[in-house]
């Protein structure tokens, strides 16, 4: 059986190579919102850091929400625990310290990410160079994911990298959804206006989900669709259905080769047969607010569960 600190560093490396990305593609959404203003942007930010459970550390920092601040809070200020650039240091310490348990490709691309961005982000970004920027941190967290996914055996280590990698990003779309239904238009008048489609498609694109739903959906940008999309597509890659398959599967494999059952099964296969047997409507009707509470509440005590079930140190 892994060590449960060896298991510990693989699970939150790969949780924190994958917030660097979210918080990169945060602010990419940020960005676009912004675009659709005739007026001020500040809430369009404000929206940002509170899908980012940023807000109140930005407040103890700064005053207003402008874009070169919040964009410098969520990408390069190391004050930041959760910012892009904090992240890949987070993420780069604890691959240092399972260094033996990583193939050498795999080490390699997370050792030259975090150096790449170091050199990249020891200046405030020029907001002119902000996009390029944005796209090189995403660019980095996917040879990371290449590397691993194309060289580390299927045992144990992948299953505790992956358990991370889905928590984090299961985390992410849900937050990302919440704050849209609640803060980002400025009164329910707007709904269904070409405001309204234009932060939606800025929603779908913060989760590298755009060009996908229009496969699906064609260009109908409405709600009920693009939450059932994020939520109960099982083929989209960070649908909250889609996350919770692969963390069923990956806590399964753990279930059965060390022969224990933990809180952590039960948990992740009630949240997976919810998600499976509802329909978006349900959803909308019990409310999607409470909905997406209630999962990131769950989600947040399966990561608890993991690391109690499987002695993290």
């Amino acid at each position: 059986m892994l060590l449960g600190r060896t298991a510990n560093g693989l699970y939150w490396m790969n949780r924190y190579i994958e917030r660097a990305e979210n918080m990169a593609r945060l602010v990419d959404a940020g960005l676009r919102m912004a675009l659709t203003r005739t007026q001020s942007a500040d809430e369009e930010w404000r929206s940002v850091l509170l899908s980012a459970g940023a807000e109140h550390s930005y407040a103890q920092k700064h005053e207003g929400y402008s874009a070169a601040t919040v964009s410098d809070f969520l990408i390069r200020d190391t004050g930041n625990p959760s910012s892009s650039m904090a992240s890949i240091e987070i993420a780069r310490t604890n691959a240092r310290m399972v260094r033996t348990a990583l193939t050498r490709e795999t080490w390699e691309c997370i050792n030259e990410a975090w150096m790449s961005l170091r050199r990249m982000l020891a200046e405030p970004i020029d907001e002119r160079d902000l996009a390029t920027v944005l796209d090189a941190i995403k660019r980095e967290t996917a040879l990371i994911r290449g590397a691993f996914y194309g060289t580390m055996l299927r045992n144990e280590i992948f299953d505790f990298a992956q358990i991370g990698t889905f928590i984090e990003r299961a985390d992410n779309t849900a937050r990302i959804l919440d704050v849209k239904y609640y803060v980002l238009l400025p009164s329910v008048a707007w709904v269904g206006s070409t405001l309204d489609n234009s932060q939606w498609e800025s929603i779908l694109r913060s989760v590298s989900a755009h060009r996908s739903y229009r496969w699906v959906y064609e260009a109908d940008y409405r709600p009920t669709n693009i939450a059932d999309y994020l939520i109960l597509n099982p083929r989209m890659p960070r649908s909250l259905t889609f996350c919770y398959r692969f963390l069923a599967e990956h806590l399964k494999f753990r279930e059965q080769e060390y022969g224990a059952r933990l809180p952590c099964h039960g948990t992740v296969e009630e949240t997976l047969a919810r998600l499976k047997v509802g329909s978006i409507k349900d959803i909308f009707d019990f409310g999607l607010h409470e909905f997406l509470t209630n999962f990131i509440r769950d989600n947040y005590r399966l990561g608890d569960e993991v690391a109690t079930g499987y002695r993290f140190q």
